[in-house]
């Protein structure tokens, strides 16, 4: 698995919608559903007509986290749900990325979210981990 300061990502031997598929169940393990998704590729191609790679990014929400992180931040909505994304990068590999929520609750500045965000980050990398 890789880190960014943002994230973290890992190279997948799925294919694309496999990926989908596999990550999915994967959120769903750790207590995640996928509230929203977003076909980047469709959108770019209906809106601007051009042509970009398979990219996904899936809306991953934990309900009881979710109503504890809302309880202690009513703007914590902005950053709701946690994004996970599913892409194919330039050599023809799926990669699956999550959002480091740890990284996105440092903005907020509320000391409540940290345990939070610190078991939301472990569910998340377990995710990741058991692609």
């Amino acid at each position: 698995m890789q880190q960014t300061n943002y994230g973290f990502s890992k190279i997948v031997n799925l294919g694309y919608d496999k990926a989908i598929e596999k990550v999915t169940e994967e959120l769903k393990k750790e207590g995640f559903g996928v509230l929203t998704e977003i076909d980047v590729k469709e959108t770019l191609k209906k809106k601007l007509d051009v042509d970009f790679k398979p990219y996904k990014i899936l809306g991953a929400c934990n309900p009881p986290f979710a109503y504890k992180s809302l309880q202690v931040e009513e703007q914590i909505g902005l950053m709701l749900p946690c994004n996970v994304i599913v892409y194919v990068n330039d050599d023809g590999k799926t990669v699956v990325a999550a959002i480091d929520p740890i990284a996105s609750m440092q903005a907020v500045k509320n000391e409540s979210l940290g345990e939070v965000a610190v078991t939301i980050q472990s569910k998340l990398k377990n995710v990741i981990n058991n692609l």
